[in-house]
Protein backbone atom coordinates (compact mmCIF):
# COMPACT_ATOMS: atom_id res chain seq x y z
CA UNK A 1 0.00 0.00 0.00
CA UNK A 2 2.93 2.36 0.94
CA UNK A 3 4.22 1.85 -2.52
CA UNK A 4 1.03 2.36 -4.15
CA UNK A 5 0.28 5.58 -2.08
CA UNK A 6 3.93 6.82 -3.31
CA UNK A 7 2.48 6.80 -7.09
CA UNK A 8 -1.06 7.59 -6.92
CA UNK A 9 -0.18 11.90 -7.61
CA UNK A 10 1.88 10.61 -10.47
CA UNK A 11 -1.14 8.87 -11.43
CA UNK A 12 -3.45 11.75 -11.47
CA UNK A 13 -1.02 13.59 -13.77
CA UNK A 14 -0.03 10.53 -15.98
CA UNK A 15 -4.15 8.65 -16.29
CA UNK A 16 -5.44 12.02 -18.18
CA UNK A 17 -2.51 12.22 -20.15
CA UNK A 18 -2.82 8.42 -20.68
CA UNK A 19 -6.67 9.12 -21.63
CA UNK A 20 -5.82 11.45 -24.11
CA UNK A 21 -3.01 8.85 -25.82
CA UNK A 22 -5.89 6.15 -25.77
CA UNK A 23 -8.52 8.45 -27.79
CA UNK A 24 -5.70 9.37 -30.14
CA UNK A 25 -6.08 5.55 -31.28
CA UNK A 26 -9.68 5.51 -31.36
CA UNK A 27 -11.60 6.22 -34.69
CA UNK A 28 -13.18 9.08 -34.71
CA UNK A 29 -16.24 7.75 -35.75
CA UNK A 30 -16.64 5.31 -32.38
CA UNK A 31 -18.45 8.47 -30.55
CA UNK A 32 -19.86 5.69 -28.24
CA UNK A 33 -16.32 3.73 -27.18
CA UNK A 34 -15.21 7.53 -27.02
CA UNK A 35 -17.54 8.32 -24.46
CA UNK A 36 -17.56 5.50 -22.65
CA UNK A 37 -13.92 5.39 -22.89
CA UNK A 38 -13.27 8.94 -21.52
CA UNK A 39 -15.83 8.43 -18.44
CA UNK A 40 -13.70 5.72 -17.27
CA UNK A 41 -10.51 7.12 -16.94
CA UNK A 42 -12.48 9.69 -15.48
CA UNK A 43 -14.00 7.87 -12.93
CA UNK A 44 -11.09 6.31 -11.96
CA UNK A 45 -9.38 9.52 -11.42
CA UNK A 46 -11.88 10.57 -9.55
CA UNK A 47 -12.02 7.41 -7.25
CA UNK A 48 -7.98 8.28 -6.68
CA UNK A 49 -8.95 11.76 -5.49
CA UNK A 50 -11.18 10.43 -3.11
CA UNK A 51 -8.92 8.43 -1.77
CA UNK A 52 -6.33 10.47 -1.45
CA UNK A 53 -8.40 13.15 0.16
CA UNK A 54 -10.10 10.58 2.65
CA UNK A 55 -6.77 9.22 3.51
CA UNK A 56 -5.12 12.50 4.13
CA UNK A 57 -3.51 12.37 7.59
CA UNK A 58 -4.78 16.17 9.14
CA UNK A 59 -2.73 14.84 12.59
CA UNK A 60 0.30 14.45 10.92
CA UNK A 61 0.34 17.38 8.43
CA UNK A 62 2.71 18.29 6.30
CA UNK A 63 3.09 17.15 3.03
CA UNK A 64 2.18 13.16 1.96
CA UNK A 65 1.86 10.96 -0.86
CA UNK A 66 5.28 11.85 -1.57
CA UNK A 67 7.39 10.93 -4.20
CA UNK A 68 10.20 12.75 -6.34
CA UNK A 69 12.49 12.74 -9.56
CA UNK A 70 15.10 14.76 -10.96
CA UNK A 71 14.55 15.61 -14.31
CA UNK A 72 17.92 18.14 -14.61
CA UNK A 73 20.63 18.59 -11.94
CA UNK A 74 21.76 21.91 -12.08
CA UNK A 75 25.83 22.13 -10.17
CA UNK A 76 28.21 24.66 -9.47
CA UNK A 77 26.35 26.13 -6.59
CA UNK A 78 28.21 25.80 -3.24
CA UNK A 79 25.55 24.14 -1.67
CA UNK A 80 25.03 21.48 -4.55
CA UNK A 81 21.62 22.19 -6.48
CA UNK A 82 19.00 19.92 -6.53
CA UNK A 83 18.35 21.23 -10.41
CA UNK A 84 14.63 20.88 -11.48
CA UNK A 85 12.87 17.96 -9.84
CA UNK A 86 9.39 16.18 -10.54
CA UNK A 87 8.59 16.42 -6.58
CA UNK A 88 4.87 15.86 -6.29
CA UNK A 89 3.44 15.41 -2.53
CA UNK A 90 -0.14 17.35 -0.76
CA UNK A 91 -0.57 18.83 2.00
CA UNK A 92 -4.24 19.63 3.32
CA UNK A 93 -4.63 22.82 1.15
CA UNK A 94 -3.90 21.07 -2.51
CA UNK A 95 -5.96 17.71 -1.08
CA UNK A 96 -9.20 19.29 -0.81
CA UNK A 97 -8.37 21.22 -4.27
CA UNK A 98 -7.51 17.86 -5.89
CA UNK A 99 -10.44 16.09 -4.38
CA UNK A 100 -12.38 19.21 -6.48
CA UNK A 101 -10.24 18.86 -9.44
CA UNK A 102 -11.21 15.43 -9.43
CA UNK A 103 -15.36 15.92 -9.01
CA UNK A 104 -15.54 18.21 -11.49
CA UNK A 105 -13.84 16.68 -13.86
CA UNK A 106 -16.14 13.03 -13.61
CA UNK A 107 -19.12 14.96 -14.13
CA UNK A 108 -17.76 17.64 -16.50
CA UNK A 109 -17.57 14.24 -18.88
CA UNK A 110 -20.73 13.24 -18.02
CA UNK A 111 -21.79 16.14 -19.44
CA UNK A 112 -20.34 16.14 -22.25
CA UNK A 113 -21.71 13.22 -23.76
CA UNK A 114 -24.32 15.54 -25.99
CA UNK A 115 -20.36 16.82 -27.93
CA UNK A 116 -21.15 15.24 -30.65
CA UNK A 117 -18.71 17.12 -33.33
CA UNK A 118 -15.18 15.78 -32.85
CA UNK A 119 -16.22 14.79 -29.58
CA UNK A 120 -12.74 12.92 -29.69
CA UNK A 121 -10.68 15.43 -30.09
CA UNK A 122 -12.96 17.56 -27.32
CA UNK A 123 -12.31 14.79 -25.06
CA UNK A 124 -7.94 14.52 -25.65
CA UNK A 125 -7.60 18.70 -24.94
CA UNK A 126 -10.31 18.36 -22.03
CA UNK A 127 -7.91 15.43 -20.64
CA UNK A 128 -4.49 17.70 -20.96
CA UNK A 129 -6.14 20.55 -19.48
CA UNK A 130 -7.43 18.35 -16.27
CA UNK A 131 -3.59 16.91 -16.02
CA UNK A 132 -2.02 20.42 -16.46
CA UNK A 133 -4.46 21.17 -12.98
CA UNK A 134 -3.50 18.39 -10.95
CA UNK A 135 -0.06 18.85 -11.52
CA UNK A 136 -0.38 22.84 -10.09
CA UNK A 137 -1.93 21.10 -7.13
CA UNK A 138 0.62 18.28 -6.52
CA UNK A 139 3.92 19.88 -7.75
CA UNK A 140 6.64 21.10 -5.24
CA UNK A 141 9.26 22.31 -7.49
CA UNK A 142 8.28 25.88 -8.89
CA UNK A 143 9.40 24.95 -12.04
CA UNK A 144 7.20 22.31 -12.66
CA UNK A 145 4.46 24.49 -11.30
CA UNK A 146 4.76 26.84 -13.62
CA UNK A 147 5.12 24.22 -16.19
CA UNK A 148 1.70 22.46 -15.33
CA UNK A 149 -0.04 25.42 -15.26
CA UNK A 150 0.79 26.96 -18.59
CA UNK A 151 -0.35 23.15 -19.66
CA UNK A 152 -3.69 23.93 -17.97
CA UNK A 153 -4.40 26.90 -19.75
CA UNK A 154 -3.11 26.90 -23.66
CA UNK A 155 -6.08 24.00 -24.46
CA UNK A 156 -8.99 26.28 -23.45
CA UNK A 157 -8.07 28.62 -26.31
CA UNK A 158 -9.21 25.40 -28.72
CA UNK A 159 -11.85 24.18 -26.58
CA UNK A 160 -13.48 27.95 -26.64
CA UNK A 161 -12.54 28.60 -29.75
CA UNK A 162 -13.76 24.98 -31.40
CA UNK A 163 -16.68 23.90 -29.59
CA UNK A 164 -18.02 27.25 -27.91
CA UNK A 165 -20.64 29.41 -28.83
CA UNK A 166 -21.42 33.46 -29.65
CA UNK A 167 -23.44 35.55 -27.72
CA UNK A 168 -25.75 37.95 -29.74
CA UNK A 169 -28.05 40.53 -27.53
CA UNK A 170 -28.60 43.38 -30.03
CA UNK A 171 -26.01 45.25 -30.11
CA UNK A 172 -24.09 43.30 -27.43
CA UNK A 173 -22.15 40.52 -29.57
CA UNK A 174 -18.94 38.35 -28.54
CA UNK A 175 -17.71 35.87 -31.00
CA UNK A 176 -16.55 32.72 -29.48
CA UNK A 177 -13.00 33.46 -31.31
CA UNK A 178 -12.83 36.58 -29.93
CA UNK A 179 -13.90 35.27 -26.25
CA UNK A 180 -10.96 32.87 -26.75
CA UNK A 181 -8.23 35.19 -27.92
CA UNK A 182 -9.18 37.68 -24.90
CA UNK A 183 -8.83 34.79 -22.57
CA UNK A 184 -5.86 33.65 -23.98
CA UNK A 185 -4.10 37.16 -23.77
CA UNK A 186 -5.23 37.90 -20.50
CA UNK A 187 -3.78 34.94 -18.96
CA UNK A 188 -0.62 34.97 -21.12
CA UNK A 189 0.16 38.15 -19.81
CA UNK A 190 -0.50 37.32 -16.01
CA UNK A 191 1.72 34.07 -16.77
CA UNK A 192 4.74 36.64 -18.04
CA UNK A 193 4.91 38.06 -14.42
CA UNK A 194 4.63 34.95 -13.03
CA UNK A 195 7.50 33.62 -14.78
CA UNK A 196 9.55 36.68 -14.05
CA UNK A 197 8.93 36.27 -10.20
CA UNK A 198 9.95 32.54 -10.30
CA UNK A 199 13.47 33.31 -12.15
CA UNK A 200 14.05 36.51 -9.41
CA UNK A 201 13.33 34.09 -6.80
CA UNK A 202 15.27 31.47 -8.45
CA UNK A 203 18.58 33.97 -9.13
CA UNK A 204 18.22 35.72 -5.58
CA UNK A 205 18.39 32.21 -3.76
CA UNK A 206 21.22 31.13 -5.53
CA UNK A 207 20.53 27.80 -4.31
CA UNK A 208 20.25 25.44 -7.42
CA UNK A 209 16.95 24.81 -7.10
CA UNK A 210 13.49 25.34 -7.55
CA UNK A 211 12.35 23.18 -4.87
CA UNK A 212 9.59 25.01 -2.53
CA UNK A 213 10.53 23.49 0.53
CA UNK A 214 14.14 24.47 0.04
CA UNK A 215 13.42 27.49 -1.38
CA UNK A 216 11.21 28.57 2.05
CA UNK A 217 13.95 26.93 4.47
CA UNK A 218 17.04 28.21 2.66
CA UNK A 219 16.32 31.27 0.63
CA UNK A 220 16.95 34.63 2.26
CA UNK A 221 14.37 37.14 0.23
CA UNK A 222 15.25 40.45 1.80
CA UNK A 223 12.13 42.62 2.81
CA UNK A 224 13.01 44.55 -0.61
CA UNK A 225 13.36 42.12 -2.66
CA UNK A 226 9.83 40.52 -1.55
CA UNK A 227 8.23 44.15 -1.77
CA UNK A 228 9.18 44.56 -6.10
CA UNK A 229 8.07 40.87 -6.58
CA UNK A 230 5.47 39.65 -4.53
CA UNK A 231 3.05 41.88 -6.23
CA UNK A 232 4.16 40.20 -9.69
CA UNK A 233 3.08 37.04 -8.36
CA UNK A 234 -0.53 38.59 -6.73
CA UNK A 235 -1.15 40.09 -10.31
CA UNK A 236 -0.07 37.64 -12.09
CA UNK A 237 -2.27 34.81 -10.34
CA UNK A 238 -4.52 37.20 -9.65
CA UNK A 239 -5.82 37.26 -13.44
CA UNK A 240 -6.32 33.59 -13.56
CA UNK A 241 -8.71 34.54 -10.23
CA UNK A 242 -10.22 37.43 -11.44
CA UNK A 243 -8.88 40.06 -9.43
CA UNK A 244 -10.16 43.06 -10.55
CA UNK A 245 -10.09 44.99 -12.39
CA UNK A 246 -8.18 42.36 -14.69
CA UNK A 247 -11.63 40.05 -14.77
CA UNK A 248 -12.94 40.95 -18.24
CA UNK A 249 -11.48 38.20 -19.84
CA UNK A 250 -13.50 35.77 -17.19
CA UNK A 251 -17.42 36.11 -17.69
CA UNK A 252 -17.00 36.24 -21.23
CA UNK A 253 -14.99 33.10 -21.53
CA UNK A 254 -18.16 31.49 -18.99
CA UNK A 255 -20.26 32.22 -21.75
CA UNK A 256 -18.27 31.14 -25.10
CA UNK A 257 -17.00 27.94 -23.67
CA UNK A 258 -19.43 24.85 -23.67
CA UNK A 259 -20.77 23.53 -20.49
CA UNK A 260 -18.29 21.05 -19.41
CA UNK A 261 -15.12 23.36 -20.12
CA UNK A 262 -17.62 26.41 -18.09
CA UNK A 263 -17.64 24.08 -14.99
CA UNK A 264 -13.39 23.43 -15.20
CA UNK A 265 -13.41 27.07 -16.13
CA UNK A 266 -15.19 28.57 -12.75
CA UNK A 267 -14.62 25.99 -11.10
CA UNK A 268 -11.07 24.79 -11.14
CA UNK A 269 -9.20 27.25 -12.96
CA UNK A 270 -10.02 29.86 -11.33
CA UNK A 271 -9.13 28.40 -8.00
CA UNK A 272 -5.23 27.52 -9.60
CA UNK A 273 -4.60 32.17 -9.29
CA UNK A 274 -5.72 32.27 -5.80
CA UNK A 275 -3.76 28.80 -4.78
CA UNK A 276 -0.92 30.09 -6.36
CA UNK A 277 -0.63 33.36 -4.28
CA UNK A 278 -1.20 30.97 -1.21
CA UNK A 279 1.70 28.73 -2.21
CA UNK A 280 4.40 31.03 -3.78
CA UNK A 281 3.44 33.98 -2.45
CA UNK A 282 2.70 34.08 0.63
CA UNK A 283 4.80 30.64 1.53
CA UNK A 284 8.11 32.36 -0.66
CA UNK A 285 7.27 36.15 0.19
CA UNK A 286 5.74 36.45 3.95
CA UNK A 287 6.64 39.60 4.48
CA UNK A 288 6.14 40.86 1.04
CA UNK A 289 2.56 39.59 1.52
CA UNK A 290 2.13 41.73 4.55
CA UNK A 291 2.80 44.53 2.80
CA UNK A 292 0.30 44.47 0.01
CA UNK A 293 -2.58 41.92 1.48
CA UNK A 294 -3.94 45.26 2.53
CA UNK A 295 -3.97 45.77 -1.12
CA UNK A 296 -5.34 42.81 -2.26
CA UNK A 297 -8.52 42.83 0.58
CA UNK A 298 -9.55 46.15 -0.93
CA UNK A 299 -9.36 44.66 -4.70
CA UNK A 300 -11.00 41.94 -3.38
CA UNK A 301 -13.83 43.99 -2.11
CA UNK A 302 -14.31 45.61 -5.21
CA UNK A 303 -14.85 41.99 -6.46
CA UNK A 304 -17.78 40.88 -4.52
CA UNK A 305 -19.18 44.65 -5.09
CA UNK A 306 -18.83 44.95 -8.25
CA UNK A 307 -19.34 41.14 -9.38
CA UNK A 308 -22.57 41.23 -7.55
CA UNK A 309 -23.92 44.21 -9.59
CA UNK A 310 -22.51 43.49 -12.73
CA UNK A 311 -24.81 40.09 -12.42
CA UNK A 312 -28.17 41.59 -11.25
CA UNK A 313 -27.71 43.41 -14.54
CA UNK A 314 -26.98 40.64 -17.39
CA UNK A 315 -29.94 39.42 -19.32
CA UNK A 316 -27.86 35.79 -20.30
CA UNK A 317 -27.52 33.19 -17.77
CA UNK A 318 -23.85 32.39 -18.42
CA UNK A 319 -23.22 36.22 -17.97
CA UNK A 320 -24.58 36.01 -14.59
CA UNK A 321 -23.02 33.39 -13.57
CA UNK A 322 -19.57 34.39 -14.71
CA UNK A 323 -20.20 37.96 -13.13
CA UNK A 324 -21.50 36.25 -9.84
CA UNK A 325 -18.04 34.11 -10.11
CA UNK A 326 -15.97 37.39 -10.35
CA UNK A 327 -17.76 38.26 -6.89
CA UNK A 328 -17.47 35.10 -5.10
CA UNK A 329 -13.96 35.00 -6.09
CA UNK A 330 -13.57 38.31 -4.41
CA UNK A 331 -14.70 36.30 -1.02
CA UNK A 332 -11.81 34.19 -1.68
CA UNK A 333 -9.19 36.55 -2.11
CA UNK A 334 -10.45 38.57 0.93
CA UNK A 335 -9.93 35.54 3.05
CA UNK A 336 -6.40 34.82 1.77
CA UNK A 337 -5.77 38.56 2.54
CA UNK A 338 -6.58 38.51 6.00
CA UNK A 339 -3.80 36.42 6.71
CA UNK A 340 -5.91 34.91 9.65
CA UNK A 341 -6.67 31.34 10.33
CA UNK A 342 -10.44 31.88 10.18
CA UNK A 343 -10.17 33.92 7.25
CA UNK A 344 -7.68 31.36 5.18
CA UNK A 345 -9.56 28.68 6.08
CA UNK A 346 -12.92 30.36 5.08
CA UNK A 347 -11.04 31.19 1.42
CA UNK A 348 -9.75 27.46 0.97
CA UNK A 349 -13.53 26.20 1.90
CA UNK A 350 -15.07 28.63 -0.17
CA UNK A 351 -12.51 28.01 -3.17
CA UNK A 352 -14.58 24.19 -2.89
CA UNK A 353 -17.81 25.29 -2.94
CA UNK A 354 -17.82 28.09 -5.80
CA UNK A 355 -16.16 25.09 -7.56
CA UNK A 356 -19.08 22.78 -6.76
CA UNK A 357 -22.07 25.57 -7.10
CA UNK A 358 -21.18 26.78 -10.42
CA UNK A 359 -20.49 23.24 -11.91
CA UNK A 360 -23.68 22.61 -10.44
CA UNK A 361 -24.93 25.79 -12.39
CA UNK A 362 -23.33 25.34 -15.52
CA UNK A 363 -24.93 21.82 -15.78
CA UNK A 364 -28.24 23.11 -15.40
CA UNK A 365 -28.05 26.05 -17.89
CA UNK A 366 -26.34 23.74 -19.96
CA UNK A 367 -29.27 21.68 -19.82
CA UNK A 368 -32.02 24.68 -20.34
CA UNK A 369 -30.03 25.85 -23.70
CA UNK A 370 -29.95 22.39 -25.14
CA UNK A 371 -33.43 22.35 -24.68
CA UNK A 372 -35.03 25.64 -25.38
CA UNK A 373 -31.50 27.31 -27.58
CA UNK A 374 -31.79 30.64 -25.52
CA UNK A 375 -30.81 31.42 -22.25
CA UNK A 376 -32.04 35.04 -22.62
CA UNK A 377 -33.60 35.47 -19.20
CA UNK A 378 -35.98 38.09 -20.94
CA UNK A 379 -37.54 35.20 -22.94
CA UNK A 380 -37.44 31.92 -20.27
CA UNK A 381 -40.27 32.09 -17.70
CA UNK A 382 -42.01 29.26 -15.93
CA UNK A 383 -39.51 26.87 -16.75
CA UNK A 384 -40.56 24.97 -13.54
CA UNK A 385 -43.86 23.68 -15.28
CA UNK A 386 -41.47 21.57 -17.24
CA UNK A 387 -38.69 21.50 -16.25
CA UNK A 388 -39.08 20.84 -12.28
CA UNK A 389 -36.43 18.89 -11.66
CA UNK A 390 -33.83 21.46 -12.97
CA UNK A 391 -35.61 24.01 -10.99
CA UNK A 392 -35.01 22.48 -8.33
CA UNK A 393 -31.68 21.74 -8.55
CA UNK A 394 -30.99 25.50 -9.76
CA UNK A 395 -32.52 26.55 -6.35
CA UNK A 396 -30.03 24.12 -4.63
CA UNK A 397 -27.27 26.47 -6.69
CA UNK A 398 -28.75 29.69 -6.40
CA UNK A 399 -29.41 29.08 -2.55
CA UNK A 400 -25.63 27.95 -2.28
CA UNK A 401 -24.73 31.34 -3.94
CA UNK A 402 -25.89 33.12 -1.17
CA UNK A 403 -25.50 31.86 1.69
CA UNK A 404 -27.98 29.64 2.65
CA UNK A 405 -27.39 28.07 6.14
CA UNK A 406 -27.13 24.30 5.42
CA UNK A 407 -25.19 24.18 2.17
CA UNK A 408 -21.89 24.67 1.41
CA UNK A 409 -21.46 28.06 0.72
CA UNK A 410 -22.60 29.68 4.12
CA UNK A 411 -19.75 27.86 5.85
CA UNK A 412 -17.46 29.05 3.62
CA UNK A 413 -18.69 32.70 3.96
CA UNK A 414 -19.11 32.52 7.41
CA UNK A 415 -14.91 32.33 8.32
CA UNK A 416 -14.18 34.18 5.98
CA UNK A 417 -16.68 36.89 7.32
CA UNK A 418 -15.23 36.03 10.81
CA UNK A 419 -11.38 36.61 9.41
CA UNK A 420 -12.07 39.74 8.06
CA UNK A 421 -14.14 41.08 11.42
CA UNK A 422 -10.87 40.67 13.13
CA UNK A 423 -8.97 42.13 10.36
CA UNK A 424 -10.46 44.60 8.01
CA UNK A 425 -14.07 45.19 9.87
CA UNK A 426 -14.65 47.90 7.61
CA UNK A 427 -14.04 46.03 4.55
CA UNK A 428 -15.69 43.14 6.39
CA UNK A 429 -19.04 45.13 6.32
CA UNK A 430 -18.93 45.65 2.43
CA UNK A 431 -18.58 41.76 2.27
CA UNK A 432 -21.92 41.66 4.14
CA UNK A 433 -22.84 44.34 1.37
CA UNK A 434 -21.94 42.02 -1.15
CA UNK A 435 -23.88 38.89 -0.08
CA UNK A 436 -27.04 40.78 0.19
CA UNK A 437 -26.60 41.82 -3.13
CA UNK A 438 -26.38 38.42 -4.29
CA UNK A 439 -29.39 37.29 -2.49
CA UNK A 440 -31.29 39.50 -4.71
CA UNK A 441 -29.85 38.74 -7.87
CA UNK A 442 -30.41 34.71 -7.09
CA UNK A 443 -33.68 35.11 -5.68
CA UNK A 444 -35.15 37.36 -8.88
CA UNK A 445 -33.39 35.39 -11.60
CA UNK A 446 -35.23 31.54 -9.67
CA UNK A 447 -38.94 33.73 -9.93
CA UNK A 448 -38.25 35.03 -13.31
CA UNK A 449 -36.84 31.60 -15.20
CA UNK A 450 -38.65 29.20 -12.91
CA UNK A 451 -42.01 30.93 -12.00
CA UNK A 452 -44.94 32.66 -13.66
CA UNK A 453 -46.71 32.05 -16.50
CA UNK A 454 -45.18 28.96 -18.79
CA UNK A 455 -44.66 30.65 -22.70
CA UNK A 456 -46.36 28.67 -25.06
CA UNK A 457 -43.06 27.97 -26.94
CA UNK A 458 -42.06 26.02 -24.02
CA UNK A 459 -45.17 23.88 -23.24
CA UNK A 460 -43.09 20.73 -24.88
CA UNK A 461 -39.94 20.86 -23.37
CA UNK A 462 -38.69 18.61 -21.31
CA UNK A 463 -36.78 18.01 -18.29
CA UNK A 464 -33.40 17.18 -16.67
CA UNK A 465 -32.08 13.77 -18.69
CA UNK A 466 -30.16 10.66 -16.46
CA UNK A 467 -26.72 11.68 -17.57
CA UNK A 468 -27.25 15.22 -16.66
CA UNK A 469 -29.21 14.59 -13.05
CA UNK A 470 -26.40 12.08 -12.35
CA UNK A 471 -23.87 14.49 -13.04
CA UNK A 472 -26.12 17.23 -11.01
CA UNK A 473 -26.62 14.65 -7.91
CA UNK A 474 -23.04 14.43 -7.68
CA UNK A 475 -22.53 17.53 -7.15
CA UNK A 476 -25.32 18.90 -4.68
CA UNK A 477 -24.04 16.03 -2.88
CA UNK A 478 -21.32 17.56 -2.30
CA UNK A 479 -22.31 21.19 -1.22
CA UNK A 480 -24.79 19.47 1.06
CA UNK A 481 -22.14 17.23 3.09
CA UNK A 482 -19.66 20.23 3.38
CA UNK A 483 -22.84 22.14 4.70
CA UNK A 484 -23.83 19.87 7.21
CA UNK A 485 -20.88 18.41 8.02
CA UNK A 486 -17.88 20.99 7.51
CA UNK A 487 -15.24 19.96 10.13
CA UNK A 488 -13.93 17.06 8.08
CA UNK A 489 -12.88 19.55 5.08
CA UNK A 490 -12.18 22.24 7.82
CA UNK A 491 -9.66 19.48 9.70
CA UNK A 492 -7.79 18.31 6.25
CA UNK A 493 -6.69 22.24 5.34
CA UNK A 494 -6.62 23.09 9.57
CA UNK A 495 -2.59 21.83 9.95
CA UNK A 496 -1.85 23.36 6.13
CA UNK A 497 -3.40 26.87 7.39
CA UNK A 498 -1.37 27.11 10.75
CA UNK A 499 1.66 26.31 9.02
CA UNK A 500 1.29 28.68 6.52
CA UNK A 501 0.40 31.12 8.91
CA UNK A 502 3.37 30.39 10.82
CA UNK A 503 5.54 31.17 7.85
CA UNK A 504 4.03 34.40 8.75
CA UNK A 505 4.35 34.87 11.86
CA UNK A 506 7.75 34.35 12.10
CA UNK A 507 8.74 37.43 10.00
Amino acid sequence: METFDSYVLFALIALPLAGAALLIGVPSNKVGLIRWLATLVSAVILALSLYTFALYDHEAGGFQFERAWVWLELTGWPLGGQGIVLDLAIDGLSALMVLLTGIVMFTGVLVSWNVSERSKDFFILYFVLLAGVFGVFVSLDIFFLFFFYELAVLPMYLLIAVWGSSSDFGTFQRTKEYSAMKLMMYLVAGSVLIWIAIIAIFVQADMGTFGLRALQEGGEFSPTFQRIFFPFLMVGFGILAGLWPFHTWSPDGHVAAPTSVSMVHAGVLMKLGAYGIIRLGIGLMPEGAQEWMPVLVTLGAVNVIYGALSAMGQRDLKYVVGYSSVSHMGYVLMGIATLHELGLSGAMLQMFSHGIMTALFFVLIGAIYDRTHTRDIGVLEGMSKRMGTIGILFAVAGLTSLGLPGLSGFVAELLVFLGLFQTYPILGVLGVVGAAITAIYILRLIAKVFFGKLGEQWRDQTDISRIEGLSAGILVAFLLLMGLFPFPFVRVIGSSVDALLALVAGV
